[in-house]
């Protein structure tokens, strides 16, 4: 287990020892501790505890609360990446309505919502959904949050992915290209985020047809 993990679970610990299971350190960082799983593979035990808060926070904030709606989004993250993707888009969206009743459509949380959506919709199979999807939410991601915005980037790199798996590759190497780009201005050439882009983007270009 990573030192990571063990230092979390500590915390935690101390936490429900000192506030009790409820308080919204305690669970805040019960979600810390869940995320810090996903590296080591421990996706059941994550949503174990990602449905804990879910519930405790559906009782002390009720099931429209936009902290209630974000936990949710992480369990249906994990859902998906444990196999079921369609109660994953279940949980999405309500997550996307609930998202823009609370907060209204153009709210980062709204509009990332919506993103986390279409890639579910994608694994799916369904990919003519999922780029209208991602296609309505970068533009509105573009207005709300600036074209350069990371979310914006982010969405755009999801929409090269579909156009990928739809054979549309000229199309999707471009988006692609764009995206890593203005990523490179926004973070830097450093950032996690740009390698990963700039891997992706050498991929498409050794194994495409441009």
């Amino acid at each position: 287990m990573s030192s990571d993990v063990t230092n979390k679970e500590d915390a935690l610990a101390e936490l429900q020892r000192q506030l009790g299971d409820d308080h919204p350190d305690t669970l805040a960082a019960m979600l810390d501790l869940a995320e810090a799983l996903w590296p080591q593979g421990q996706l059941s035990r994550a949503k174990q505890l990602e449905e804990a808060v879910v519930v405790a926070r559906r009782r002390l904030l009720g099931a429209d609360h936009p902290d209630t709606l974000k936990a949710l989004g992480k369990l249906a993250s994990t859902t998906g990446a444990l196999g079921d993707p369609a109660q994953a888009r279940v949980w999405q969206e309500k997550i996307a309505e609930g998202m823009r009743r609370a907060l209204g459509e153009d709210h980062r949380d709204s509009l990332r919502a919506v993103n986390n959506l279409a890639g579910t919709v994608a694994a799916l199979g369904e990919l003519e959904d999922a780029r209208g999807l991602l296609e309505e939410t970068i533009a509105a991601m573009g207005r709300a949050l600036g074209e350069e915005d990371t979310d914006t980037l982010t969405a755009l790199g999801n929409l090269a992915a579909v156009l990928w798996q739809m054979e549309e590759h000229d199309e999707a190497y471009w988006l692609q290209y764009h995206m890593t780009e203005a990523l490179r201005r926004t973070c830097g050439e450093d950032d996690p985020r740009v390698r990963t882009a700039l891997a992706i983007l050498d991929t498409m270009q050794r194994h495409g047809r441009l």
